[in-house]
């Protein structure tokens, strides 16, 4: 075969057969962990500490003969394993829609067409094009090489890459290792050129399928914030016991009843476990994932939810993030004259050699939008038979750290001599030239009067070589010098308003670009970026020492003529001035940056499937106003967490109170398990939903980041959430030695207190929907979740109190209006204390 193919010959499979491969054979995708099924799910549930105290209390129930009771706390257990199954079964259904977006990319030839699909459809005898930067995405024999070469090294061990050939047409597959096969495999990186491929296995069938069993047993790693909320339930289970153990011996001392007493303490240790955190921990990151990629931001690691409101420095790519990428050429410079293309305008004949080398020194079918531009060019101004596509690429020179430059080889069919276009950088195409100092100088006026209007600026020069032994380097042939290509890039309309919201939140924009320091600065002007200083250039940073770099960082927003790799030691400088620091990249060179970035954001569109791997979110549609949307969802997340762990905390004060506080006074017990549950049955879903889908605060943005070592919940917060929850307890307090001083039953007593506690609870809800608003402001807010939570807690409170089976089993008697308006005026002056501890004791910059 040939080493470079038509790939308009190549018509790959139609939609209607590839569909009935993919049904026939399955996905491209290797085993992953075995969804968890129900049983064990409800297994691992009943261990937690809540359901084994709740199967206790019911177990002794039952053994008392009180049937009627340990039914419904058997049913109860029942009903909050269902809600448990249910929310994993979302989270799970949210995840794996993440883990669809996140499967690699396949560029393939489907109905005659280039397609970008997820990795996990490519079929068997799919047609791949294979670019630098890409995971193979199934075993493939190679129709079409390129200077191909391939990292196999997950799959041999080898510490280099291997070349590729082109498919002789009879060799059989292989299995990976060494140089020169005509198959790649999937799993494997393409670290350098460009092939085509022909799918021979997918799936488990592959190289790579072979091996990988063991990923069924891999499990996903628990986030640091859930294994340091797991540590702080063995606490309070401790603590729970404990108490729990003491509350047994004090009833059974005092009363003489050890079975009530045991069923008090068992009450007492349920109420001071906050068994909500891992839940709520576990529904805020999975369904904010879920919400972020609703925005078209891809979160490949949990933790990077948590870390974006810390987020103090964005050092963001200027193409394709800050623009369009959408080159098109709009000034060329060729023969000592300057033109602008004008669509409407005929091309001089004199700049058409320019526009005919740029289109040889670019891919035949391009993928790059500056290559791109260059062909449209060529297509509208030169005719026909003037076209590359009638020659042969008989050898190609990547571009290289080193050289910035390309350089395509071309057999023109009955010319002796071979013809070399090349592109790249003005000053490595200086290089190529042989330019001397004076002509670099005149070279640079040039250049700089085009980039300082925007524009970025390549240069273009030809050679001419005989001969088939080629010379390893570009630099040996004889370059000629044609002239310069100006192409514009629009800057993305939302980006001006992006960049303002992001200084309102205290966050630094950072521009990073391979242009020249004028063009960069250009679209810092019209992007409203203002440089603090003057740029700082590839060049400066490889001089500087770390520690001038980190001084020049902190005052400078536009990094120009940056080499990837260099990008690695902005981000270090960054951190060393104690920056959180968030870097977009795309290349295989990104991915050290991108991976010691607090927040690696990758871009999904025209980005490398290394780039992606190494980075924590991924940008599906590159545009930079979505990497402030994901800065505002992250705040908005880690905010609505904190306010639901303030929730928790705050409700378990009047409810292990209301289970204590009696005990200590010899006052009748007003909760024992069954009331718990039913509290537990509004706590629940407003913790891990009612306030997750809570609307983000009016400020998110327009304040400082927060800051990293700031804790999930801080000491001043818990003392805010404990003091809430006294004035709770405080009032089902007081309407509790109320009833009793007026000589009221106990079930009177006890359904007028638990009353006082819903009542209190949902105030608590509305409280602590937001910090900086007033309950009423927050009522008037919509949050759907959050009413049916309290019409949900209103409506089932109405039938223990009046329903007969219910009140009988609750030991409650039906309140009388005065008694119910007596709960009722407690709990809002109830609220009214919490709106006072609000206003006074908040500050939301604390910790």
């Amino acid at each position: 075969m040939a080493e470079n193919l038509d790939l308009s010959s190549v018509g790959g499979l139609s939609s209607r057969e590839a569909a009935e491969r993919l049904k026939a054979e399955g996905f491209n995708e290797l085993p992953i962990s075995a969804r968890r099924g129900n049983l064990a799910i409800l297994l691992g549930l009943a261990r937690e500490p809540m359901f084994l105290l709740l199967i206790v209390s019911g177990a002794i129930y039952m053994a008392l003969g009180d049937y009627r009771e340990a039914l419904v706390l058997f049913a109860s257990v029942l009903f909050i394993m269902g809600i448990a199954v249910f929310q994993e079964r979302k989270t799970e259904r949210a995840l794996e829609a993440l883990r669809d977006l996140s499967s690699p990319r396949a560029l393939v030839i489907r109905d005659g067409e280039e397609k970008r699909i997820a990795g996990r459809e490519v079929v068997r005898d799919d047609i791949l094009i294979l670019t630098e930067g890409d995971r193979v995405p199934a075993d493939a024999v190679v129709l079409s090489s390129n200077d191909l070469q391939v990292d196999e090294s997950l799959l041999t061990g080898e510490s280099v890459p291997v070349r590729k050939a082109a498919w002789d047409g009879v060799r059989k597959t292989a299995r990976p290792g060494g140089d020169d096969l005509p198959f790649v495999y999937s799993g494997t990186m393409l670290v350098q050129g460009r092939g085509v491929a022909r799918v021979e296995t997918t799936g488990p069938r592959t190289e790579l399928g072979k091996i990988g069993k063991a990923l069924e047993s891999v499990e996903t790693e628990e986030t640091f914030l859930q294994k340091k909320s797991a540590r702080l339930i063995r606490n309070f289970a401790v603590v729970g016991l404990s108490l729990c153990a003491l509350a047994v011996i004090l009833y059974g001392l005092t009363r003489g009843n050890w079975i009530s007493g045991f069923l008090a303490g068992i009450a007492l240790a349920m109420s001071l476990l906050p068994e909500e955190i891992p839940v709520v921990l576990t529904v805020f990151l999975a369904l904010g994932a879920w919400r972020m990629s609703q925005k078209r931001v891809l979160t490949r690691r949990m933790p990077a939810i948590e870390t974006l409101g810390s987020a103090t420095v964005l050092c963001v790519d200027k193409t394709g993030t800050l623009t369009l990428n959408r080159m098109a050429v709009s000034r060329i410079f060729a023969a000592g004259a300057f033109h602008e293309v004008d669509a409407a305008q005929p091309l001089p004949q004199e700049f058409h050699e320019l526009v005919r080398f740029s289109i040889l020194a670019s891919e035949t079918n391009p993928f790059d939008p500056m290559e791109r531009a260059f062909k449209e060019l060529g297509e509208r101004y030169i005719d026909e038979p003037e076209k590359h596509a009638q020659w042969t690429l008989a050898h190609e020179y990547s571009l290289s750290p080193e050289l910035l430059a390309m350089s395509h080889v071309w057999k023109q069919a009955e010319a002796e001599e071979h013809l070399i276009a090349a592109k790249g950088a003005p000053e490595a195409v200086a290089e190529l030239c042989r330019f001397d100092q004076v002509r670099s100088r005149e070279l640079f006026m040039q250049v700089d009067r085009m980039a300082a209007d925007g524009l970025r600026v390549l240069a273009v020069a030809k050679a001419f070589f005989r001969g088939d032994s080629w010379p390893a380097s570009q630099r040996d042939f004889d370059f000629e010098f044609l002239g310069l290509i100006g192409l514009s890039d629009p800057v993305r309309p939302a980006v001006p308003g992006a960049i303002q919201e992001c200084r309102r939140a205290g966050v630094k924009v950072v521009m990073i670009t391979g242009d020249y320091a004028s063009t960069a600065e250009a679209i810092a002007r019209k992007i409203g970026l203002d440089p603090e200083e003057g740029p700082v250039t590839g060049p400066e940073i490889e001089r500087l020492s770390r520690a001038e770099l980190g001084r020049r960082v902190q005052k400078t927003t536009i990094f120009a003529r940056v080499l990837p790799e260099q990008k690695l030691n902005l981000v270090e400088a960054f951190k060393a001035a104690g920056e959180i620091v968030a870097m977009t990249g795309d290349g295989v060179n990104d991915a050290p940056a991108l991976k010691a970035a607090h927040i690696g954001i990758a871009m999904g569109g025209r980005g490398t499937d290394v780039a992606r791997e190494a980075a924590s979110l991924v940008l599906l549609d590159d545009d930079f106003a979505t990497i402030v949307e994901a800065i505002r969802s992250g705040r908005r997340i880690f905010d609505n967490l904190q306010k639901a762990m303030g929730f928790i905390f705050a409700i378990h004060v009047p409810i292990a109170g209301m289970a204590l506080v009696p005990l200590i006074l010899d006052w009748p017990l007003v909760l024992s398990p069954v009331h718990i549950v039913f509290l537990e049955l509004i706590i629940d879903p407003a913790c891990s939903i009612a306030f997750e889908a809570e609307p983000e605060e009016t400020d998110v943005m327009a304040r400082p980041p927060r800051h990293p070592n700031e804790p999930l919940f801080g000491t001043r917060k818990i003392l805010f959430s404990l003091l809430q929850g006294v004035f709770v307890l405080l009032a089902a307090l007081l309407v509790f030695g109320i009833a009793l001083y007026r000589g009221q039953a106990e079930a009177d007593a006890r359904a007028l207190t638990f009353t006082t506690l819903v009542i209190g609870m949902l105030a608590l809800i509305v409280a602590n929907r937001s910090w900086s608003r007033t309950m009423l402001e927050t009522l008037r807010t919509a949050n759907a979740p959050f009413w049916w939570v309290t019409a949900g807690g209103l409506v089932f409170l109405a039938l223990v109190l009046y329903a007969p089976p219910l009140s009988a089993l609750f030991h409650f008697t039906a309140p009388t209006a005065p008694d119910l308006a007596l709960s009722l005026g407690a709990g809002l002056i109830g609220s009214l204390g919490l709106e006072g501890v609000k206003k006074v004791f908040f500050r939301p910059s604390s910790s």
